[in-house]
């Protein structure tokens, strides 16, 4: 039977699902990203490059933090799909149960370990001394939103689990517009509030998601859906937590990689002084508008797989696979286009010092060349993981980052004596990261666990029916 809720993709046009689920999830990136361009402009063209460069070397560590939060909503996000496609709410609701406990527990312990280790994770950076004092006083603020943020996180993964990308879009527009006002008045200390400078968007971002969280819950608790939180049932916190964090934990752990990898990365690009730290801030910005489509998309394979997948529809997996290549893959060859022809136009407007603005124009020149290849990763990435191998995206993260990013980028830029070296060491690594995604996904290992547990009353699926191969299909 139909719940009368979400978004069923298990059955009609793939393409047409993708676009109506992606297009939402689409529009808040941009609606986000436009709030963190606006506010990159408030401190980078009022405020000063140090001020932006106190927000560049503080952002790698909120993102690292973020992004343990992602990896374990993802998890929620492929058990809910795989239990609405199966259609079984009961255990669709010991999902919520568990995500919500292990969720705002990791927030706030996160959040207190952020606190006390903030200073000494600023300090390994290599933090230039004339914006460590700004950087550390921004981040503490910051990291008091994070148990906020993470109930963000899990309840936007648990509403585009069953197909609801619509929903979070309307909180998350009124977050923005809210944040976007408070910002310049704490900042500045308009309407008689203290002026805060630097710390003021800190503020500004801690108390717009305080009550974008209240007002989510609120609203899921008055329509009585199954994935609003509550207080959790203790009988749903043991298979399905372990499950949750069977699936939940590389995720996070890869999430983390990543982020962590940012972190020596703009280390290394920290130790060639302030000015390379602003031009990698400012090209930065370009990077999350580039990445924005690969990501959306990312989350919408995911779903689309685990759902199908949760209803034994294994055939609709290949068909996911070439229109996200397509879309995600059509999308970002436009918006390389656009960085590697008007580097300095983009640049401009987040810094105007054309000390700044040249190392950002070779940084676009060479990473923005190599965006599209990030966009298809996520693509075989996102089948994988909606399959539940997490672990495997993670190793894969590994190998790109760790024997690839990161040594490179020391070695590289050392032999160049330049911050160029980083930048060439960013592109190998997303050719790297592209090769082993794909090579893993085309191998069709991935599907050996659905063969061994397919779902109840489906066949058991094989390579031919996914791929293509020995169907008499091309």
């Amino acid at each position: 039977m139909k719940p009368n809720f979400g978004r069923d993709l298990t059955t009609g046009s793939i393409p047409r699902h993708m676009v109506a689920f992606s297009i939402p999830m689409l529009i808040g990136s941009f609606l986000q990203t436009a709030y963190s361009f606006i506010n990159a402009i408030w401190v980078g063209k009022f405020l000063g490059h140090q001020a932006l460069a106190a927000v560049t070397v503080s952002f790698p560590v909120i993102f690292v933090l973020f992004a343990i939060g992602m990896g374990l909503t993802l998890a929620t996000n492929i058990l809910v799909s795989r239990n609405y496609g199966a259609r079984n709410m009961e255990e669709l609701r010991k999902v919520v149960d568990s995500s919500t406990v292990l969720t705002y527990a990791l927030g706030v312990v996160l959040t207190i370990l952020g606190e006390l280790f903030a200073p000494t994770i600023l300090r390994a950076m290599d933090t230039p001394p004339e914006v460590f004092d700004e950087s550390v006083s921004y981040l503490r603020i910051f990291l008091l939103s994070l148990p906020f943020s993470f109930g963000l996180f899990l309840i936007r993964s648990m509403l585009q689990g069953v197909g609801d990308s619509k929903t979070p879009l309307y909180f998350q527009f009124a977050s923005v517009l809210f944040t976007t006002a408070l910002d310049p008045v704490l900042i500045f200390g308009w309407a008689g509030m203290p002026k805060l400078g630097l710390n003021g968007t800190a503020w500004a971002t801690l108390i717009s998601q305080a009550v974008a969280l209240a007002a989510l819950i609120s609203w899921l608790r008055w329509r009585k859906l199954p994935v609003a939180p509550s207080w959790p049932r203790l009988s749903h916190l043991g298979p399905v937590t372990r499950q949750t964090l069977r699936i939940g934990v590389p995720s996070a752990i890869q999430q983390s990689l990543v982020s962590i990898g940012m972190v020596l990365v703009t280390g290394l690009v920290n130790g060639f002084g302030e000015i390379a730290t602003a031009a990698f801030g400012a090209a930065s910005r370009i990077d999350q508008l580039a990445f924005m489509p690969a990501m959306t998309f990312g989350m919408a394979i995911s779903t689309l797989t685990a759902q199908n997948l949760g209803a034994g529809h294994h055939h609709r997996v290949r068909e996911v696979f070439t229109w996200g290549c397509l879309f995600s893959g059509g999308i970002t060859l436009l918006i390389s286009a656009l960085a590697v022809a008007f580097p300095e136009a983009l640049l401009r407007i987040f810094v105007s010092d054309p000390a700044v603005i040249a190392p950002g124009v070779s940084y676009l020149h060479i990473v923005g060349s190599a965006y599209v290849l990030f966009a298809l990763i996520f693509v075989s990435n996102g089948i994988i993981n909606g399959a539940g191998h997490t672990l495997t995206t993670t190793v894969f993260t590994l190998i790109s980052l760790w024997v690839v990013r990161v040594p490179v980028a020391w070695w590289l830029s050392r032999r160049m004596g330049s911050v160029t070296g980083v930048w060439y060491a960013i592109s190998l690594s997303f050719v790297v990261s592209l090769i082993v995604s794909m090579a893993y996904y085309f191998s069709g290992r991935w599907m050996r666990s659905l063969a061994k547990k397919p779902a109840e009353g489906a066949a058991a699926p094989n390579p031919g029916e996914i791929f293509g191969h020995e169907t008499g299909e091309a």
